[in-house]
């Protein structure tokens, strides 16, 4: 390696994790440039309120951005700046202008985009909530009266869904689901979601999936798989995420499903390179040792603080941190007047769950167990709650890590 102070360490990618990672990287006593590429020409700005009060208020960026911490104020910024190819092995990358840019340590932290229908149709009216022109240009279609079909019941058709029964609009939710956020959280809790929702006059199709749009210039209806034809004056598509690995192909890396790293954050078989984010599917050893994306807003915070911790080590010529890295996921969803809170990683003990505290009518805790250990908590409101349940999934699978074997 050069000298450090003329060292580059370059973030691909302007987000809430690439900024967790120049402060991490700057705070593990590295001296050299950092220097953060963004595609979107904002600063970092805070993404989960866009499907949810930020959608409803109008989303305004001075609203939304994160302030820059002392440990980030000589950080360089490229916002606005696409990243076309990496190539890992001469540690370098190239610009959409063609520019190549040389580098001592690598942050990948390019995220995820919304995953589009492929489906004939027009495609005017057609809306994805990822960026905050996405939600500029979602909130000035929804007016009351506004008929808006949502294809996804997950965490982000859901709010959506909400937000724009809040806002006065008559609202449709087409999933192949049997219960609205069935996936993530099993059918019991699904089921009450169901009902909440339908309580504010909005209706689900289950079961079923889009097959077309039509229209005359853009979409007035939504043709389904059982013939059903919904009308609609915007399309919402809820179904899910890509990882932004696109920059990253010819390099040898595992992307199946984001960027494989180990339990440092690092890209295996590159030392000088790490990831974090939505983008980064690593292994946390509270659960088992299978590597896996959680796009969970505190997940950002967390994986980019580690990787920046590694590579940081890395670029100083400093021992890494030998504890292993073992965060505990949490997520929240705001929808209409009431919470979900969730910790852990209720999917995996999807097929045992335990109603804990509560009536599900009103607030309750759900326990959701794997081969009998408790794996992760829901909570429908009791805020009061929050620390206790947290804890307790805290304790629970620490205790199953220090057991005789991890699952694989």
């Amino acid at each position: 390696m050069t000298s450090q102070t003329a060292q580059r360490c370059v973030i691909v990618g302007g987000s809430l994790a690439g900024l967790r990672a120049a402060e991490a990287v700057r705070r593990s006593g590295f001296t050299g440039e950092i220097l953060v590429f963004g595609a979107e020409p904002h600063m970092p700005y805070n993404r989960p309120p866009l499907s949810k009060g930020a959608l409803e208020d109008d989303p305004y960026l001075d609203t939304l951005t994160f302030r820059l911490s002392r440990a980030a104020t000589d950080v360089s910024w490229r916002i606005g700046t696409t990243v076309r190819s990496v190539d890992l092995q001469q540690r370098s990358l190239t610009l959409a202008d063609g520019t190549s840019v040389g580098w001592d340590g690598l942050v990948i932290a390019t995220g995820a985009r919304p995953r589009r229908l492929d489906l004939p149709g027009p495609t005017v009216g057609r809306h994805v909530v990822r960026t905050a022109e996405d939600a500029i240009q979602l909130r000035q279609q929804v007016y009351p009266g506004a008929r808006v079909v949502v294809l996804g019941a997950g965490f982000i058709g859901c709010e959506v869904a909400a937000t724009c029964s809040v806002l006065g609009a008559d609202v449709q939710v087409v999933a192949p689901e049997a219960a609205p956020m069935h996936n993530p959280l099993g059918h019991l809790l699904g089921q009450e979601l169901w009902r909440r929702h339908h309580r504010h006059g909005v209706q689900f199709h289950l079961g079923v999936f889009p097959t077309a749009f039509s229209g005359p210039g853009r979409v007035r209806k939504v043709e389904l798989s059982d013939g059903t034809k919904l009308a609609a004056d915007v399309v919402v598509e809820a179904v899910g995420t890509t990882p932004n690995t696109d920059p990253f192909e010819g390099n040898g890396l595992d992307m199946s499903d984001g960027v494989l790293c180990d339990g440092q954050m690092n890209v295996e078989g590159h030392p000088a390179v790490v990831a974090c984010g939505d983008v980064a599917r690593f292994p946390n050893p509270l659960f088992d040792l299978i590597p896996r994306r959680v796009e969970h807003w505190n997940m950002a915070v967390d994986t980019a603080r580690r990787a920046g911790r590694t590579l940081g080590a890395y670029l100083t010529g400093t021992a890494n941190d030998p504890a292993p890295f073992r965060p505990l996921p949490s997520f929240w969803s705001d929808q209409y007047d009431w919470r979900i809170q969730s910790f852990g990683l209720p999917a995996l003990g999807a097929g045992d769950i335990r109603l804990l505290e509560g009536d599900l009518a009103n607030e309750a805790a759900l326990g959701y167990h794997r081969d009998g250990a408790l794996v992760g908590v829901v909570m429908l409101d009791l805020t009061a709650r929050h620390a206790h349940y947290r804890s307790l999934v805290a304790a629970a699978t620490e205790q199953q890590e220090q057991g005789p074997s991890l699952h694989t």
